[in-house]
């Protein structure tokens, strides 16, 4: 995987519909408005819808005011921003998410890898496989490797997938 996943927040500013999410963010997966962010005796998380492009575009007043109960977001190269929908009337709003950001690069080599213990394997594999592919006196070895690094991404992979369970009843 080329990216992991974080939780952040934006505290909102009446008045103000655009925020920039942090430049590595690749997607948001859910978000939410925390109302008395802190207090730990009201504090509560409230459902934002997210919208698309056209439902925003479509909204005829972008600057009326209230508790934001839409967002839509632009997932630009330089700079990832999210609209929010109807504008805060308070500064007592805090969107609260959890993203998809790319993983950070390996710098000098001396740094931890920003990965997660489950996709080590997988990484040595992926690095076996991808050195005898440039290699031409290891290319009878390429099909074992590439085998190998199929079958740990698989495990890898298999144990970031959710894991509550759910339940679908059909409509009559």
């Amino acid at each position: 995987n080329m990216w992991t996943i974080d939780e952040g927040t934006i505290s909102l500013v009446k008045g103000t519909t655009q925020y920039n999410l942090p430049t590595d963010t690749v997607d948001l997966l859910e978000h939410v408005i925390r109302t008395n962010s802190g207090n730990t005796t009201t504090q509560s998380d409230l459902t934002i819808n997210r919208v698309s492009v056209s439902t925003y575009a479509s909204i005829p007043n972008k600057l009326t005011q209230g508790r934001p109960i839409q967002v839509w977001v632009e997932r630009l190269a330089a700079q990832p921003k999210i609209s929010v929908w109807p504008v805060p009337d308070s500064n007592n709003y805090v969107f609260k998410y959890y993203r998809m950001r790319r993983i950070e690069d390996a710098g000098s080599g001396v740094e931890t890898a920003d990965m997660t213990f489950r996709f080590l394997p997988c990484l040595v594999a992926g690095l076996a496989y991808h050195i005898a592919m440039k290699v031409p006196e290891l290319i009878e070895r390429v099909q074992m490797l590439k085998t190998i690094y199929d079958e740990q991404f698989e495990l890898a992979a298999g144990e970031d997938r959710e894991k509550a369970s759910i339940r679908f009843t059909p409509r009559i």
